[in-house]
């Protein structure tokens, strides 16, 4: 049944039949995620693990890229830059409020102390890019969605806003909060935990390693299996120097050559090792293709002369952008049949906990989007949102819905920290989002469809 023509009746309608618009994408992702369990799984292998490897590969390195270029280069605007600035923002309110749900999880569940920050981080970091773009494909995928013709183009641009936030935070507050805890270093490194890296192209590794960030375990640096900020910040330490660097022999200070330029010379000893920790933080490897994507969206649609020439019908190029068009189709299914494949993989063994576990997936998946709501709802009374656009709405909801990161299973596998928890919790989380995602975009689709 096709909806009222009338803006006011077209409201009416929505907001009267809002379950079944709700309901019928998700089921939509769904059928695609069993597909891809169906296919993965050991029983049947109809379709090996090494296929959805490439297949992550592919998403990370062709479907999402072609993805951002073309919607967000389409609608990006300074203007809309400006005006868009909630969704970025939203992405470091949603972690900050994240951290200190984990925080009330580590006082009340007990983790195991080596599992302390990790507990805080696992709470705290969401999907904001793969899951919310399959969502907003799904929920756009009719032609009489209440979000009007636009719906995909500016919903994949809103999600595609806030992944250079996204990014950053992975290799910046991510990474360091996966650095193996000091006081129990020698302990992983003897027990055994920490192996020989496995290479490149080994099939042992899970599924989850590689679903959403391919390669990254690959990019070890000198210090990333060590506590390395730990031993920057601690004067004095029980490990063997051999094992973990001294921040000293990190840079070699080139000798004063008076009294005076020692005085203007010298560097605060805090300051000091803020800097050498910012100087091992690989922020280089943010350069990656969704990044990339990113920022050539903001280059060319800025521009507009540029933008003329790359996009619209009539445009020269737009050959070229058909072509990306053509491939950005595929990043959905691709996206929830990876999903379908990791979940076939099955949990692996934990060391976090029955009640930390379920600590963390309560906290992530149904209490941290009711505070989302109200944080939404008090953006709006504070006028910080775009007036009378649902999507931008939903896809700010959506950054507090999500389960947690699966590249929280790459970094771990990056770090040699907390691999195999993280491997069971994501398996957990994605088993029961299923159902709280479900329930809290029917819940927005009744908000927003009466938001006049």
């Amino acid at each position: 049944m096709e909806p009222p023509f009338s803006e006011s009746q077209a409201n009416f309608y929505y907001s009267r039949h809002y379950l079944e618009y709700a309901v019928l994408p998700l089921l939509k992702l769904l059928c695609l995620t069993v597909i891809g369990l169906i296919l993965a799984h050991p029983r049947t292998q109809l379709v090996p693990k090494a296929t959805f490897k490439l297949l992550s590969k592919l998403v990370f390195a062709l479907f999402l890229p072609c993805t951002i270029f073309i919607h967000l280069g389409e609608t990006i605007t300074v203007k809309n830059f400006i005006r868009w600035w909630f969704v970025p923002a939203n992405v470091l309110l949603s972690t900050a409020i994240g951290c200190l749900l984990g925080y009330l999880v580590t006082k009340i569940c007990k983790p195991p102390p080596e599992y302390f920050r990790f507990t805080i981080i696992a709470t705290a970091f969401g999907n904001t890019g793969n899951l919310p773009l399959a969502i907003v494909g799904s929920v756009c995928h009719s032609d009489d969605n209440p979000f009007g013709p636009d719906c995909y183009t500016t919903g994949v641009s809103y999600v595609s806003f806030a992944q250079w936030v996204a990014v950053l935070l992975v290799y910046t507050l991510v990474y360091h909060m996966m650095e193996p805890p000091m006081e129990y270093f020698d302990v992983v490194d003897d027990g055994g935990e920490i192996q020989e890296p496995l290479p490149s192209n080994d099939l042992s590794r899970p599924l989850l390693v590689e679903a959403e960030w391919p390669g990254m375990e690959d990019r070890e640096t000198e210090h990333c299996k060590t506590p390395f900020i730990a031993r920057v910040f601690t004067s004095f330490s029980t490990l063997s120097h051999s094992s973990i660097p001294d921040p000293d022999s990190l840079e070699e200070v080139p000798a004063p050559t008076s009294p005076k330029s020692i005085r203007c010379l010298a560097e605060p000893q805090v300051v000091r090792r803020l800097r050498i920790v910012a100087e091992q933080t690989p922020v280089r490897h943010v350069l990656q293709p969704p990044m990339l994507a990113t920022l050539l969206a903001f280059i060319v649609g800025m521009v507009t002369p540029i933008k003329s020439v790359v996009y619209g019908d009539a445009a020269p190029l737009a050959f070229i952008t058909d072509s990306l068009q053509i491939s950005a189709q595929a990043m959905v299914p691709s996206v929830m049949l990876i999903l379908g494949g990791m979940l076939a993989e099955g949990p692996n063994e934990s060391e976090l906990g029955l009640r930390t576990t379920v600590g963390i997936t309560v906290a992530r998946l149904l209490v941290l989007p009711l505070v989302g709501s109200g944080v939404v709802y008090l953006g709006d009374q504070l006028n910080f949102l775009i007036p009378d656009d649902k999507m931008y709405r939903f896809v700010l909801l959506l950054q507090y819905t999500t389960p947690s990161a699966i590249l929280l299973g790459a970094v771990a596998s990056l770090r040699g920290y907390a691999v195999k928890e993280a491997s069971a919790l994501l398996f957990w989380q994605h088993v029961f989002a299923l159902l709280s995602v479900s329930i809290y975009i029917i819940i927005y689709f009744k908000l927003l469809l009466s938001y006049v």
